[in-house]
């Protein structure tokens, strides 16, 4: 698999990331120790060498310990993208709530945990995990720049900002990555995040791909959501909007066949080969689903091929744009 690069740094990484949220266990069913550290090991095999988690991927750093124990011995080969600014707080019914704290002492903190975690003296590129509305963007910011000149980080990124963040953040610490999610459905950042990426020489690692599963072509029209499925809150999944995107994957499904190729895979691959798009950070709790996930890189949709893919974007007409509700 190719190798690109982040943002102005020597640092290379694979155009699909592995997105370590899953063997977290926390959301996701089905999930073991021997898949998940299986599931890593995989991801070198197919040739990925970029590992996305989180300070907050689990209720103790599972997400993060799991890969110093599967990886460790192979840090050199591996590209690890952890962050920091989110952590889990109990409420009064005990149960944990997702807590934003971007202060500076905060994010060294936590910084410094995941590294302990992680079993390594560097990480390879640390975001901010989402803005903090109580802390001021550049003390965040001064906060990394300080991490970067001790060496503890090797290059700062952004997750969840919008343009005037993006600049703020940038004036104090260069960001050499930015996250945010994209795919054929959701694509507000081409108009505003994605170009100032862009002049800046910044990499974009988008998550959700596959739009939590929508996009990969499994799920049928009838599909019946369980309860607790926390994909009924977005409004891709339910109504007109859920019947246009089916129309949208039955017109996909024909092109998948002439690459072939899985659905799943020509839309990474669609994802990938975007204007300013670095990697596709694609979650995984099993070895056979980072092969398939691998499959999305490799290979090059042809002008035929993408105009086709056009046509039906054109058709299905502009989704929703507000993402979450």
């Amino acid at each position: 698999m190719e190798l690109r690069p982040l943002g102005r740094t020597d640092i290379r990484i694979s155009p699909i990331s592995m997105g370590c949220w899953p063997i977290a266990g926390m959301t996701s069913r089905g999930v073991t120790e021997e898949n998940s550290l299986a599931s890593l090991n995989a991801c070198l095999d197919e040739g990925i060498n970029t590992f996305d988690t989180a300070f907050i991927y689990g209720a103790d750093g599972e997400s993060e310990k799991l890969i110093a124990r599967a990886l460790g011995s192979r840090r050199d080969e591996i590209v690890i993208c952890t962050k920091g600014g989110l952590h889990w707080e109990p409420n009064a019914d005990g149960k944990l709530t997702m807590t934003h704290d971007a202060r500076p002492a905060t994010i060294r903190k936590e910084c410094e945990a995941s590294l302990k975690r992680l079993g390594t003296d560097r990480i390879d590129l640390y975001y901010l995990h989402a803005p903090d509305p109580n802390t001021p963007v550049e003390e965040t910011a001064g906060a990394f720049k300080q991490l970067i000149d001790e060496g503890k980080i090797r290059a700062a990124g952004v997750s969840n900002f919008n343009v005037a963040q993006l600049e703020a953040f940038h004036k104090v610490c260069p960001i050499s990555a930015f996250q945010p999610p994209y795919n054929m459905i959701l694509r507000d950042i081409e108009s505003d995040t994605l170009p100032w990426c862009i002049r800046h020489q910044v990499s974009t690692l988008v998550y959700w791909p596959l739009m939590k599963g929508l996009l990969a072509g499994k799920l049928q029209r009838d599909h019946v959501f369980e309860d607790g499925d926390g994909r009924v809150k977005y409004p891709m999944f339910k109504g007109d909007e859920w019947q246009k995107n089916h129309d949208l994957l039955d017109a996909l499904r024909p092109i998948a066949k002439e690459a072939d190729h899985t659905v799943a895979q020509l839309v990474i691959n669609w994802a990938i080969h975007q204007p300013g798009i670095t990697s596709a950070i694609c979650g995984a709790k099993r070895p056979d689903q980072v092969r398939d996930n691998a499959g999305g890189a490799g290979w090059m949709l042809t002008p035929a091929m993408m105009a086709k893919i056009d046509a039906a974007l054109k058709t299905r007409g502009k989704p929703v744009t507000r993402w979450a509700v």
